[in-house]
């Protein structure tokens, strides 16, 4: 393997390189559809495991002695190139990435198209689970830069330099839909939806990046400011953190705190679509 894949990696390329041996291929697929195919040598992961799962905001980061000893089980190195994907275009292991992106584990790529796109090319698959080998991963520095907390949002959520970047459904945006106390969205934030990305004609790769680019650009979000993007936990936003990533923005972020802290708040305003 060379020293380094794209983030957006296709199916064919990630083929050329299953025998690498610091390559860790994480599969974050239902357990059902695992167990019927995944990529040869992917090790399987239940993206519970990705969540604090406290109330009020389940979507937190786990703190550093369960991530120590989750990335130790899959047998994660300094080294180690990871590989994400699941069966839903690109949630999950989006989560998954922005996790070790925020522990300052860099060396990660995405699967275009998940197992969908994998399968779509007729390769190779496994149906045998995968034994990781354990090892010693410790946690160490966050990654500032990765991730906000509740009292960054609202600081900086009126700030002109700053946008927050709903990937919730419309209802939920507008206030129709409502996970929480409070119903609508962070005020002055722009809505796109996190499966407008995906093309749902080509095995859920990701759509075309400049024609996506574009449509952010419309609504406001640009690599030219500081996006902070988010959803009910932090599962949906997972993709658009990266998509955000894929598309070159300089300081692209996740609140995992999400709408489940923001809209159960007390003190959070909240705006409704007209």
């Amino acid at each position: 393997m060379t020293s380094e894949l794209p983030l957006l990696i296709e199916p064919a390329e990630l083929a050329d390189h299953l025998d690498a041996p610091d390559l860790l291929i994480i599969d974050l697929c239902k357990d059902q559809v695992y167990d019927q195919a995944h990529v040869p040598g992917a090790i399987h992961l239940d993206h519970q495991r990705l969540l604090a799962g406290t109330q009020p905001a389940p979507g937190l980061l786990p703190d550093d002695e369960t991530l120590s000893a989750l990335f130790s089980e899959l047998g994660l190195t300094p080294d180690t190139w990871v590989v994400a994907y699941d069966d839903e275009g690109g949630g999950w292991a989006g989560r998954l990435l922005w996790t070790l992106d925020a522990i300052g584990h860099k060396r990660y790529s995405y699967l275009n198209g998940g197992i969908h796109g994998w399968l779509a090319e007729d390769l190779s698959t496994s149906t045998e689970r995968t034994e990781a080998e354990p090892g010693d991963y410790q946690v160490g520095e966050h990654d500032p830069r990765t991730s906000v907390d509740l009292d960054h949002v609202l600081a900086h959520y009126q700030d002109p330099s700053v946008v927050i970047w709903d990937a919730r459904s419309e209802e939920e945006f507008a206030g129709v839909r409502a996970f929480a106390q409070k119903a609508g969205h962070i005020p002055g934030a722009a809505h796109y939806e996190w499966t407008d990305a995906m093309d749902k004609t080509n095995n859920l790769r990701l759509r075309d990046l400049d024609e996506i680019r574009r449509e952010l650009a419309d609504r406001g979000i640009q690599g030219d400011k500081q996006v902070i993007t988010h959803c009910q936990t932090h599962h949906r936003s997972g993709l658009t953190w990266l998509l955000g990533k894929i598309l070159g923005f300089q300081d692209i972020r996740g609140y995992p705190g999400s709408w489940a802290e923001w809209g159960n708040h007390p003190d959070t305003p909240v705006e409704k679509s007209e």
